[in-house]
């Protein structure tokens, strides 16, 4: 991925994909938790994913070393609608955009 923003769709796609490997490959070693295999084997398969809205986005082009991007991922939980709104924060990791945390709203 060449910007944070692109990441964050790709992300996206795999939380949609339940693409769990390529979720764990993208977070951030430094902030990872150590059970976010177990964490996203229990969450996943009770959310479908329905869209994403990019509400704005700071550096993370090409040749930052940091980005944010802030975002409301539109799911249903159990049936239920329902809207994370969150504002991530990406860094390079070996020359490679990775998630490091968010800030929930």
């Amino acid at each position: 991925m060449t910007t944070a923003l692109a990441l964050m769709r790709s992300r996206f796609d795999a939380f949609v994909r339940h693409d769990i490997d390529y979720l764990v490959a993208t977070h951030h070693p430094d902030t990872r938790p150590h059970d976010l295999v177990s964490q996203l084997r229990e969450s996943l398969p009770h959310i479908t994913y329905t869209s994403l809205e990019i509400v704005r986005t700071s550096m993370g082009e090409e040749y930052d070393k940091i980005g944010k991007v802030e975002f409301k991922a539109h799911y249903l939980h159990d049936g239920e609608a329902g809207v994370h709104h969150e504002l991530s924060r990406f860094k390079r990791y070996k020359g490679a955009w990775c998630y490091l945390d968010g800030e929930v709203y």
